[in-house]
């Protein structure tokens, strides 16, 4: 009775409060008070305003790392080569900001939603006066804030580059409009999934599949009814990625006439799907919520009667009833809990049928393309390596999404403090979470060798032996273990799980992001190597500074210190390797690069759990 009353007053606390917030600024935003409490409190955080400078300052040494990759120190005397130049920075920007609004849009959105969940704050949402349009838009504009205040902060980079040549305004414009467009869109996919489904990984996992098989599937009915044709056309137009293409690139294709640079098209289908998007999440959003388990237990509760005191003399079993079979727990429950309960939904068969039929697709395009190496995918790698990248990218980004909210969701259901009271070792809670981690994402392990094995036993690369394909599961499985370490360890150092998960998620994302644009780099200087030294070593060592600021956000260490400054330098000197064609050397330098980062994360967690917990449980005496 005590719950009903206190969850009874705060919702009527924040019923009022939500009206005062309506009255100051409601009816002038659409999206109510949710997104006006966020607009009006995020300029408060000195975070912000790093996070907005930090990120042009990122741009431009970017901008000048490409720049001595491919000018160096000579002297430009021709305007052309100045306007190539920022043609180039221009087409490498736009497609990093694409790929991260997509990314980290439909990341923010979901992980915000299902925060709210897990901690059991949006039944009291629901319960004030709020529409269901102003919870919906509301969390999904306050989620995409910090996501459009930096695009807004890149236009004045773009504006440097129209300077220089080779980028008309229109071009910038328009490759905005694309960005903006699509990643409004991939918020809209996070919201609807966050909303619809309870388990966080089953959320996140949902979210990032149901992108990439959204941008796969277009490009494979493109591809079955052809570009010319009026539905290849059209359906052209939602790929995101291909109407950037079209925009960056406005003589491709073009006969005659003038050049026109316009996605009109491409916009406006992207937003027409992020509306219908969000249609169907305002009409669903209170069918969804409470879910169908949740108004389960509160019938159940006011069924049975009140106040009502056991007879001591009554059996405490009655008769006719059998006593239920109770399943006999492992010697490590944390190992059971993780591998034979069903803790992270019924659903989760689904979301790895998906996975699967995903990779499906990718192998079976790669092994009928043909066996022909000598093109490579911009230049770096054959395309059954492109493919395998791929579909690794993604299977890393889920185990390490399983991994992390293994953590944040004992955390927020209030269990975690629970198992600690145990007499639970810390070697058994991380072994179990370990295990439970690699059990749970199997299919994510598995799947991209046997991808690799298959394009090797049917001759889709020439370039693939057995031994290449012994050094690819090493290092796969290595950097496999890395996920997952690295999900338990922002689990464990963040108390908020939106942190939590932001981080996990971001520091992997940028860690592909940048070994894909450092070997980019490479490529273009492959002339002049040793004169771009000088530019590839800030490049690095600003990668070292993200990651010693992720891995070492509340308990540093040495061995912490020391992975964050090895991990990039090692990374890249594998990099140089593999172009140069390198094999086993590759493998080994992840191996102890990534390895060690791992066992880094792996040993405080173990041997100072109280302490990586910000806990102080030791006794002093």
């Amino acid at each position: 009775m005590s719950l009903r009353v206190t969850s009874a007053f705060t919702a009527s606390v924040m019923s009022s409060t939500f009206i005062q917030h309506r009255r100051v600024g409601g009816n002038i935003l659409f999206a109510g008070p949710i997104f006006v409490r966020e607009a009006l409190t995020t300029p408060r955080r000195l975070s912000h305003y790093l996070l907005r400078s930090g990120y042009v300052a990122c741009l431009l040494v970017l901008m000048y790392t490409i720049r001595q990759a491919t000018i160096g120190f000579q002297d430009t005397k021709f305007s052309g080569d100045v306007a190539a130049f920022s043609s180039l920075v221009f087409s490498v920007f736009a497609l990093l900001q694409l790929t991260l609004g997509m990314f980290f849009a439909t990341l923010f959105t979901a992980a915000n939603i299902a925060q709210e969940k897990d901690r059991r704050t949006l039944i009291l949402l629901l319960m004030t006066d709020m529409r269901s349009r102003e919870l919906a838009l509301g969390k999904l504009l306050a989620s995409l804030l910090i996501v459009g205040v930096l695009l807004a902060a890149s236009v004045p980079v773009f504006c440097v580059l129209q300077l220089l040549g080779g980028v008309s305004w229109s071009q910038i414009l328009w490759a905005e409009a694309i960005i903006a467009a699509t990643t409004l869109a991939s918020g809209s996919w996070g919201c609807l999934v966050a909303y619809w489904r309870e388990k966080t990984f089953q959320t996140l996992a949902i979210s990032v599949l149901g992108v990439v098989l959204f941008v796969a599937a277009v490009e494979g009915f493109i591809a079955l009814v052809s570009i010319e044709s009026t539905i290849g056309y059209w359906l052209g137009q939602l790929s995101p990625y291909r109407s950037l293409f079209n925009v960056m690139n406005p003589l491709t294709g073009l006969e005659h006439g003038a050049v026109q640079v316009s996605a009109l098209n491409s916009v406006s289908l992207l937003v027409g799907l992020a509306a219908t998007l969000n249609l169907y999440t305002i009409v669903k959003l209170r069918v969804w919520n409470p879910s169908q388990q949740l108004r389960q237990n509160v019938l159940e509760d006011e069924t049975q009667p009140e106040n009502v005191t056991p007879d001591a003399t009554e059996s405490p079993v009655p008769v006719g009833t059998e006593r239920k079979q109770h399943r006999a727990v492992w010697n490590n429950p944390v190992t059971w809990k993780e591998i034979v309960t069903r803790g992270y939904g019924r659903k989760i068969v689904v979301i790895k049928l998906a996975y699967v039929l995903l990779a499906a697709l990718i192998g079976y395009s790669v092994i009928t393309s043909g066996t022909d190496d000598t093109a490579l995918v911009l230049g770096m790698i054959s395309p059954p390596a492109a493919a395998f990248l791929a579909i690794g990218v993604i299977s890393l980004l889920l185990i390490n999404a399983q991994a992390v909210t293994s953590i944040s969701t004992e955390r927020d259901d209030n269990t975690l403090d629970i198992l600690l009271a145990t007499d639970l070792h810390a070697s058994e809670f991380m072994t179990g979470k370990i295990f439970g981690a690699l059990w749970n994402t199997r299919e994510m392990i598995v799947v991209p060798v046997l991808l690799m094995a298959a394009a090797m036993t049917y001759g889709a690369s020439q370039q693939l032996t057995v031994e290449n394909l012994i050094y690819l599961v090493v290092a796969y499985f290595c950097l496999s273990l890395f996920a997952i370490m690295l999900g338990l360890h922002s689990g464990l150092t963040y108390d908020n799980s939106r942190a939590a998960i932001g981080n996990s998620l971001g520091t992997m994302f940028f860690l592909f992001i940048g070994i894909f644009v450092f070997m980019l780099l490479l490529v273009e200087a492959r002339s002049s190597f040793a004169i771009q030294m000088q530019s590839f070593i800030v490049f690095i060592g600003l990668g070292s500074i993200g990651l010693y600021s992720s891995l070492t956000h509340k308990n540093p260490s040495s061995a912490l210190t020391m992975a964050a400054v090895m991990l990039p330098f090692l990374t890249f000197y594998a990099i140089t390797d593999f172009l140069l064609g390198g094999t086993l050397g590759v493998c080994f330098w992840i191996c102890v690069a990534y390895g060690f980062a791992t066992i880094a994360m792996l040993i405080p967690s173990v041997s100072d759990f109280d302490v990586a917990l910000g806990r102080t449980t030791n006794d002093a005496g």
